[in-house]
């Protein structure tokens, strides 16, 4: 069974290329536009990891990343912070609050893919 990805930003556009780039590389794919969207997928499909956008509406993404990390359940999901973010400031809080790999976009569709590789191999 392949593994399952969420891909979390509230642009359409980086969602289609996200979502066709995981799909190449053989994981099945969810979407979601915000973070209350987000949090509903992960409680629906457990997914094995989330491309987590930060500046989502509402909800953003350090908020989504926090409250899959509170809940023990979901210790296992992989969460990859994808974001234009680049500051040392929001690295450093992304990955305090239990991301597992931060990308600034914009990003090598390679690295990302070698990056979601490892993680689901990793913890597989």
């Amino acid at each position: 069974m392949s593994k399952k990805v969420l891909i979390v930003d509230d642009e359409p556009g980086i969602i289609v290329a996200l979502q066709f780039l995981m799909e190449q590389n053989g994981y099945a794919t969810m979407v979601a536009f915000s973070g209350e969207e987000a949090m509903e997928a992960v409680t629906r499909h457990h997914p094995d990891l989330i491309l987590l956008d930060i500046m989502l509406p509402v909800v953003d993404g350090f908020e989504v990343c926090q409250r899959v990390r509170e809940n023990p359940d979901w210790n296992d999901i992989r969460i990859v912070l994808v974001t234009a973010l680049g500051s040392e400031t929001n690295v450093t809080k992304g990955l305090d609050l239990g991301a597992d790999a931060y990308v600034t976009k914009p990003f090598s569709n390679a690295d990302l893919v070698a990056k979601v590789k490892e993680l689901l191999e990793c913890h597989g």
